[in-house]
């Protein structure tokens, strides 16, 4: 019998982002608040490939892809509606470096990826989905997952109780296969850098 939210056991926030409501994930005070170029230092990565985990309409892949043109970022998103919105702005101003790629890719990525990025994924990513994505990651691989706080006064955003303050998080993803050892805070989110393997303690900056 299938689970009612599809596999996403252990979510915050199971339920799947409706792509009717997409037009808030391109809102462009986004990026003042979550600035793709602080992203892209977070990143610290200058060639090689990037997963854009949650992709959704490519809010931070496509700006990345610009600020990062010798990565290769792969767009990934489980919703088709999601990556043909995504296909449309290429069509429309083509990035060589950008590619939507559907779940099903994933296999073909075990340790090839030098760097996991995860926006507002981890409140709704089930247990079993998280587990799978240090598999992916390169030996020297390291994931960045940026979520809305709930610790933080936010005029935006889901609800508290439907989101993860940093302890928290860095708790869930060490107890699925990740070491965090950074963490980063922005005016509504938090970032937390991991690496795959034992839990240690995060350094906050």
């Amino acid at each position: 019998m299938e689970h009612p939210h599809g596999g996403r056991e252990g979510a915050k926030q199971p339920e799947r982002f409706d792509p009717a409501r997409a037009a808030r994930l391109d809102a462009p005070e986004r990026l003042s608040y979550l600035p793709p170029g602080r992203i892209a230092e977070l990143l610290t990565l200058q060639e090689g490939t990037i997963l854009d985990f949650g992709t959704g309409t490519g809010a931070y892949a496509l700006p990345l892809a610009r600020l990062l043109p010798r990565t290769t970022i792969l767009a990934l998103d489980e919703q088709p509606e999601m990556l043909a919105m995504l296909q449309a702005k290429l069509d429309a101003d083509p990035l060589p470096n950008l590619r939507p790629i559907a779940p099903e890719a994933l296999a073909g990525l075990a340790g090839r990826v030098d760097r996991v990025l995860a926006i507002n994924v981890l409140h709704e990513i089930g247990d079993r989905d998280l587990a799978a994505i240090p598999v992916l990651l390169a030996e020297a691989g390291e994931a960045l997952f940026i979520d809305w706080d709930a610790e933080a006064d936010r005029p935006v955003g889901p609800p508290a109780p439907h989101v993860y303050a940093a302890p928290e998080a860095a708790a869930r993803l060490e107890r699925h296969g990740f070491r965090a050892f950074r963490t980063v805070a922005f005016p509504y989110h938090f970032a937390i850098v991991c690496r795959a393997g034992t839990a240690a303690p995060a350094a906050a900056s």
